[in-house]
Parts: C-alpha cells; sequence; structure tokens
C-alpha cells in the first residue's frame, strides 16, 4: 500500500476527450508518473547491507536470548520471587510476570516507532538496544522473595516492563533497517537473518540455562546460579550497541530526508508530520494493513511462542519430563531449524512470500494434534519427531515474516505502522501464549491445548495471507527499486522506457 495514488487517466477523464486529445493526457500522465530515471534507483552496497544485517539479527538474538532465559527459567523464577505455596500458582504468577512486559509493548512502539520515521532508525535501535540490556541485567541484580519479600516480584515486574518498553521498538526497527538496506530480489534471504537471531538468541539462552542446571543442579540455580544468564545480557548488550552505533541510515531513510529537504514549504510540513507518526492519520490511511498486520503477527507469534518459550515448560511441568532432557529437545529443534531458515528465505525470493506462509499456517492448523500427540508417547524419537513438525511449519513462517511484514507500508510510516501493528498483536496474543496456555491445561486437564491454540491461531493466519498481497522481488511502498548491481539498474530503466510513437 503507498498512499493515494494518482488514478489512472481512463478512471478520471472522460473516455471521449481522451480520445479527442490523446496527447494532452498522456503528457498529463507523465507528469504525474515520471519516467523512472537512472539516479531513482538504489544500487545496493553489499558489504554495507551485511554489517546492517549483522547489527540488527545481533540486537534480535539479544532480545529474544533475554525472553529465552525468562521462559527457560520460568519454574525457578517461580519458587524465587513469589511465595511459597502451589505449584502451579507460582508457575502462573512466573508467566503472568513474563506476560507483564507485554502489555507495554505497544506503548514502546508508539514512542520508538514515530520517532524511528522523525529521526531515523539508527539512533533509536540503539537506544533500544541500551535499555532492553540494562532492563535484562537489573534482574539479575535483584534479591529474592525470601530476603526482601513483598519487593522482589515488585522489581521483577518493573524490570520487565522496561524490556518490554524497549522491545517495542526492536522488531519493527530492527526489520524495517534490514528490509530498507537490502536489495528488492534479495529481501527474503536478508531478512531471514533476523529471526536467524531469534533462533541464536534462543539456542544461547536454552544452552546457558542446560549448562548451568547439569552442573549447579535445582538448588544451586535457584540459590545463584539463575542470576547469570541475565547479567550475561550486559556485555551482550554493549557488543551489540557497538555495531548499531558504526552503521549508516538506511538508503530509503535518507532519500526520504533529501526528497523533504527540496520540497515546498507546504510539502515539507505534511512530509515532518507523517514522519513524526501522526498516529490518527495512521490508523485513518493505513487502517486495513494495520488489521492485515495485527493477523499475521497473532498467528505468527502464537505459534513461535508456543514452540519456542512454552514447549520446555510443557516437557517439564505436564510431560514430567526433567528440565535439562526438555530444553535439550528444544536445543536440537531449533538447531535444525538455524541450518534451513536462510534458504527458506532465499526461497521466498524465488516463488514468493505468500506460498511459503501459507504453507507454515496450514502445517500447524492440520499437524498440529498429532505433533502433541507424538510428544505425549514420551519417547526421545516419538517427542523429536512432534517438535521437529511444529518446528518445521513454524520455519516457514520464521524465514518469510521479517520480508513480509515491513512490505505493507510505505517509507514515511512504515517504522511507526509496523511497531504499532506488531506490537499491539504480540502484546494481545503472543506474551500471553504461556499464561493462557497453562490455565487452558489447568482448567480443561486436556494436555492437548496448546495443539487447539496454535489450530485456532493458524486459521486466523490462514485468512490473513489469502488477504494479503505477494510482496516478492517489488520495491517496498514509497520507495525507488532497490538493486544489487548498476547493470540489474540500467536494465530496469530500459524496461520501463517508454518507446516513442511517431
Amino acid at each position: 500500500m503507498t498512499g493515494i495514488e494518482n488514478p489512472p487517466v481512463e478512471a478520471s477523464a472522460d473516455p471521449q476527450a481522451v480520445r479527442r486529445h490523446p496527447r494532452l493526457f498522456r503528457a498529463r500522465d507523465r507528469r504525474r508518473n515520471p519516467p523512472l530515471r537512472r539516479t531513482d534507483i538504489t544500487v545496493s552496497d553489499e558489504a554495507a547491507v551485511k554489517r546492517a544485517v549483522k547489527a540488527a539479527s545481533l540486537g534480535n538474538a539479544m532480545e529474544w536470548f533475554d525472553f529465552g532465559i525468562y521462559s527457560y527459567l520460568a519454574v525457578t523464577i517461580g519458587h524465587v520471587f513469589f511465595p511459597s505455596g502451589n505449584s502451579t500458582v507460582q508457575l502462573l504468577a512466573s508467566f503472568a510476570a513474563f506476560a507483564v512486559s507485554f502489555l507495554v509493548r505497544p506503548l514502546g512502539g508508539l514512542v520508538f516507532g514515530p520517532m524511528g520515521d522523525r529521526i531515523g532508525r539508527k539512533k533509536v535501535l540503539s537506544l533500544t538496544m541500551i535499555l532492553m540490556a540494562v532492563g535484562t541485567f537489573a534482574i539479575g541484580l535483584i534479591p529474592s522473595y525470601a530476603v526482601i519479600g513483598f519487593w522482589a516480584p515488585v522489581l521483577l515486574v518493573l524490570f520487565r516492563l522496561v524490556q518490554g518498553f524497549s522491545t517495542g521498538g526492536e522488531y519493527g526497527g530492527a526489520s524495517t533497517f534490514i528490509a530498507e538496506y537490502a536489495p528488492d530480489r534479495r529481501r527474503g534471504f536478508f531478512g531471514s537473518f533476523l529471526e536467524l537471531g531469534t533462533l541464536a538468541g534462543y539456542v544461547g539462552a536454552a544452552g546457558l540455562v542446560t549448562a548451568l542446571t547439569t552442573v549447579l543442579g535445582s538448588d544451586g540455580m535457584e540459590s545463584w546460579g539463575w542470576r547469570v544468564p541475565f547479567l550475561v545480557a550486559g556485555p551482550i548488550g554493549v557488543v551489540g550497541l557497538y555495531l548499531r552505533l558504526r552503521l549508516d541510515e538506511t538508503p530509503a531513510f535518507r532519500r526520504l530526508e533529501d526528497d523533504s529537504a527540496h520540497q515546498a514549504p507546504d510539502a515539507v510540513s505534511a512530509v515532518e508530520t507523517t514522519a513524526k507518526g501522526d498516529i490518527a492519520r495512521i490508523f485513518r490511511h493505513h487502517g486495513p494493513m494495520l488489521i492485515l498486520c495485527v493477523g499475521l503477527v497473532a498467528a505468527y507469534n502464537i505459534t513461535d511462542y508456543m514452540l519456542l518459550s512454552y514447549m520446555p515448560t510443557y516437557l517439564s511441568d505436564t510431560m514430567g519430563y526433567s528440565e535439562t532432557h526438555g530444553l535439550l529437545a528444544l536445543i536440537a529443534t531449533m538447531v535444525a531449524l538455524m541450518l534451513v531458515i536462510t534458504q527458506v528465505g532465499r526461497l521466498s525470493d524465488r516463488v514468493g512470500r505468500k506460498p511459503l506462509l501459507m504453507a507454515g499456517m496450514l502445517g500447524f492448523l492440520f499437524l498440529s494434534v498429532p505433533a502433541f500427540l507424538l510428544v505425549k508417547q514420551g519417547s526421545g524419537i516419538a517427542v523429536a519427531a512432534g517438535m521437529l513438525i511444529l518446528g518445521l511449519s513454524l520455519v516457514c513462517l520464521l524465514g518469510t515474516m521479517s520480508a513480509v511484514l515491513p512490505a505493507l507500508f510505505p517509507t514515511q510510516v512504515r517504522y511507526g505502522a509496523l511497531s504499532i501493528g506488531y506490537n499491539v498483536s504480540t502484546s494481545l496474543f503472543g506474551g500471553t501464549t504461556p499464561l493462557v496456555i497453562t490455565w487452558l491445561i489447568s482448567t480443561t486437564g486436556s494436555d492437548l491445548m496448546p495443539a487447539y491454540y496454535a489450530m485456532g491461531a493458524a486459521l486466523v493466519g490462514v485468512i490473513a495471507v489469502a488477504c494479503m498481497k505477494e510482496t516478492a522481488r517489488k520495491p517496498l511502498a514509497g520507495s525507488p527499486p532497490s538493486v544489487s548491481t548498476a547493470e540489474e539498474a540500467a536494465e530496469i530503466v530500459t524496461s520501463r522506457a517508454t518507446t516513442p510513437t511517431f
């Protein structure tokens, strides 16, 4: 969706007038839609693209490392920060503290998204990196409930809110950053590295928690071992901040700034208003795309959090697995997904985003129950097979979504609109997934509730994918084409040149 476009001649003028004065109307049409020039096309710098991908992906990896730590230590955190008693109540309290950070994610999106459209993507992504590192590091320093009582869960919730607020500007900015750097024909491939960072963050968190649990045991983890993963986030944040500060602003945003500087004062004022992320304007002009974004993200996040965040708890708390075995099974699944995710992104550049998204949604819709029935068998092979089925469905979403979502909105409002849509959906459906599933199992007594919940999300996803337009190999809305070589740019100009008539 590129905003309000000029209607074609035939739709805005009398057909008879067009036939009487064809040259006049062709001239008008050329003024409204001037021919594409070589200087209009962005030729990407491969080295700059790789630096941008690395910095954005590392930030995303840190974000999910932080959230993964909490997910994998949910049982331990429940024991450390909440009064002793019913273990289910402690677990619910722990997941409630997990979910509370998602309540402020839309607020973070409302603040950081429009800010990224106004002052640039790079500065805002550096700020979100600092806040995330501070929030995670601080959790590792909080005394336990046994030491300070009521203030332990209060401080936990406070720093979870800091994490959630900063995350509100992270994904929308990181995906926008990569999408605006990547050439059109390779946006799926480069965008998939963002979700490779997601998996890497989860694997790092799960691996560290597993190693500490193996060495220290449950008592050692509850005593002090749980703090180590949170404290590690500090140095990681410093490295990520360094990488992001070394980057240049995205070509699309630089072009937007240049265009704004050369427009008339009234036009400049209009552009500045849009760049400030006028929320009413975003909802008024991009409401359908926001709804589509919310639907896609809801399906994607529920299935993502169900597998990557909740599954270890399901294996240990519901199925009776040891915490170490459950995490090892998940690590093996995620490593398998890491091996194929960039190829999924590359495939989406060739066959399109919609076929892969639809394959993932249908996989969850029809295979979730069989997968959980395999997991319930209890044997190592059955558990691995069930999780791999879910993982292959999920990787179809992971490998394409970071290229799909930025393409929904034009450059002037991309960061802001995407941050709003993404975080509203994540707040309502993503972060609450572990809490809702735990409650559903407790209420119904059915071990298959995670499968049913994923199926409901997938059904929403199928409808959303059916309604979206294909965006593979096309320029981002509101931006000129972006290519890898000057030869490719010349080819595009030649192919779009108007053939003169005599």
